[in-house]
């Protein structure tokens, strides 16, 4: 049986689950001929809309977008060579990073509440800086923001 060729692994690779191009590449060097293939098989995929840096975002921001900030979201999705560009739109219509971070904390300490002491409120806000919420964010939830909505 033949080894199978560049353009079938891709699709097996996309058929598993979404992928950003530069992942793809990554994946397939050792086995192209030369990044010239590769190059022409990816460009290939991206003009018939089979491959989509767009929709490998949105994928990754559906799947994680509710347990992680902004700042970890844009900062996988940029090791995974998505645009820049992209990712931007991606977060701007990502939904409220508060009602996020609110209900990542609730889930955590809902039942325990904001701590009095100092050292229990940033065990709290480096929790939340760990899940990739701006500082900013953190702030309104540990000083009870989340009883707004």
């Amino acid at each position: 049986m033949a080894p199978p060729t560049l353009r079938e692994r891709v699709l097996r690779l996309l058929a598993r689950r979404e992928h950003a191009r530069a992942e793809l590449a990554r994946k397939l060097a050792a086995h192209a001929e030369s990044a010239e293939e590769l190059d022409a098989v990816l460009d290939d995929f991206v003009s018939r809309g089979l491959l989509s840096d767009a929709r490998y975002a949105e994928t990754r921001l559906r799947a994680r977008g509710a347990r992680f900030g902004n700042a970890r979201l844009a900062q996988e999705l940029r090791a995974a060579g998505v645009d820049g560009e992209v990712i931007d739109g991606m977060l701007a219509g990502s939904g409220d990073e508060l009602a996020r971070a609110t209900a990542v904390w609730r889930r955590k300490y809902g039942a325990a509440g904001v701590p009095d002491e100092a050292a229990g409120r940033a065990r709290q806000a480096n929790f939340l800086m760990r899940r990739g919420f701006s500082g900013e964010t953190i702030r309104r939830v540990l000083r009870g923001g989340h009883e707004d909505d």
